[in-house]
């Protein structure tokens, strides 16, 4: 009789214990909700900030990347570069930006520039000036910026039309 006893006794309490599921089915359904609506904010947050954005993972263009391999100044206004592109696919040039170190810019930017193809290096004549550019455009200190001068570095970016840039700097000996 002891025995059957405690047994009785130890089902009745276990059966106390986990007799009311309800109660712990409601408490991990608020938690569950809790952590959903928490998640949900935090991607909401990212993703307004931007932040999602940039961690995500962006396709290959396959542009670039374009290199310098030398620099020939032809005269005061105009500099030929030759641009190697080290990429997989043809690249094609759309707008430059020439800037020298008091922030003074020379900018082209509806240019019919060459097209690079892969591992090969094409000659780009980049003109500053109304005069070898009547199309460009200056920002800057009026007349400050007129030619290349020597024993100055100048940058030069490139964009192409898929909107990449890439910059140089070249330096008139």
């Amino acid at each position: 009789m002891g025995r059957a006893h405690r047994e009785t006794k130890g089902v009745k309490k276990m059966k106390k214990i986990t007799g009311n599921k309800k109660g712990i089915d409601t408490i991990l359904a608020a938690l569950l909700m809790v952590v959903i609506v928490v998640v949900a904010a935090v991607m909401v947050y990212a993703w307004s900030t931007g932040l999602l954005g940039t961690l995500l993972v962006k396709p290959n263009t396959g542009e670039g990347p374009l290199s310098p391999d030398s620099s020939v100044f032809s005269n005061p206004t105009n500099v030929t570069i030759y641009i190697r592109n080290s990429g997989s696919s043809n690249v094609t040039l759309a707008a430059y930006y020439v800037t020298d170190s008091s922030s003074n810019t020379w900018q082209l930017l509806n240019w019919a520039g060459p097209t690079i193809a892969p591992n090969k290096a094409v000659a780009t004549n980049i003109a500053i000036g109304n005069t070898l550019c009547p199309s460009c455009q200056y920002t800057g200190t009026a007349s400050a910026f007129a030619s290349f001068q020597s024993g100055y570095s100048y940058t030069v970016k490139v964009v192409t039309v898929k909107n990449n840039p890439f910059t140089f700097t070249v330096t008139k000996g």
